[in-house]
């Protein structure tokens, strides 16, 4: 299976400024040299606190943010430093999900409007031809032709995802970052949108960067798991793998953090304590040490490289002390 996405060395700072003249007196380092790859058709979850630079990252990606440093390959073409109309011919081909459906769309357009937009700014669809199109596109994720006419708020939180994802596919892009697609909905409705999202991809052929901190979602819907830290990732393998045989400590706490449906379960935990640090400063080492239970002194001053566990190209993980292969979370 080929990469749809690559990226090498990637990172993405933004600026502190202060002082008299404006200067930056500080960096922020929300992703700070980040190698990943994205299979064509499949779906790659990534994971991890509130903070750790999984919205950057995915936003980099996209060049929805200039990159810092770093390179980002798209079906096998560098996009890193495309800009104006070399830039726009690839945005057809990769497109968002918003994590709140309310407030990423637009209040005075209607619906119709707000899928057709694209259309008409890529130059896709024009009168009747646009007006069918959006027309098809309602149907594909469920709603019905008629609220083409209808304003955002006449919806349902569920109904305006349904809008958001309609959007994104009208240009029928190759690859969808979808950024907490579900957090800002009901329980009741985050099941509908997962199973839509895997009924788009394979009609569809879609590949899909799914950025969540719910676990029981990416055990769903993932091929493989992305597990990130402070802007590193700190461990990749295939989902069902990852689950059973976490190397990396703080997979582990994600992992058990995770409710159990059955309250006579019992099992050992090993919770987070804690906050992330700031990526302003962040820790030194290993940038997980502060917080680890096997942290050790090389932990504090050498930063662990991403590689491969022995015998498996596909389970990588970063840590001087990882946890016994065998053992299950």
């Amino acid at each position: 299976m080929s990469d749809m996405v690559e990226t090498r060395g990637l990172k993405k700072y933004f600026p502190i400024m202060g002082g008299m003249f404006g200067r930056p007196r500080g960096w922020v380092k929300a992703v700070d040299g980040v190698d990943i790859e994205i299979r064509r058709g499949e779906t790659l979850g990534l994971v991890g606190e509130s903070g750790c630079g999984k919205s950057t990252l995915g936003r980099t990606i996209l060049r929805l943010l200039d990159p810092t440093e770093g390179s980002i390959r798209f079906g096998g073409e560098d996009i890193t430093s495309l800009h104006g109309g070399n830039l726009r011919r690839f945005r057809r081909r990769m497109q968002i999900i918003f994590q709140d459906p309310f407030s990423s769309l637009n209040p005075r357009m209607t619906v119709g409007n707000i899928i057709g937009e694209a259309l008409t700014i890529h130059k896709l669809a024009a009168g009747d031809d646009r007006r069918r199109r959006v027309e098809e596109l309602l149907k594909m994720v469920g709603l019905r032709p008629e609220h083409a006419g209808r304003y955002p708020h006449e919806f349902s939180g569920g109904q305006r995802q349904r809008i958001g994802i309609a959007r994104a596919l009208a240009v029928s892009p190759e690859f969808i970052v979808a950024d907490e697609p579900i957090s800002a909905l009901d329980v009741s409705i985050q099941a509908q949108i997962i199973n839509l999202m895997m009924d788009l991809q394979k009609n569809l052929g879609l590949t899909y960067m799914l950025i969540t901190h719910d676990l029981r979602v990416v055990g769903h819907i993932a091929s493989r798991v992305a597990v990130m830290y402070l802007g590193m990732i700190v461990e990749i393998a295939p989902a069902e793998h990852l689950f059973d045989h976490p190397r990396h400590h703080y997979t582990r706490a994600l992992l058990e953090a995770v409710p159990v449906p059955d309250p006579n379960a019992r099992h050992e935990k090993n919770l987070l304590k804690g906050d992330v640090p700031s990526p302003i400063d962040p820790p030194s080492g290993c940038r997980f040490h502060p917080r680890c239970p096997a942290a050790q002194d090389k932990c504090k001053s050498v930063v662990p490289v991403l590689e491969p566990e022995t015998g498996s190209i596909e389970h990588r993980f970063a840590c001087h002390f990882p946890r016994p292969a065998t053992q299950k979370s």
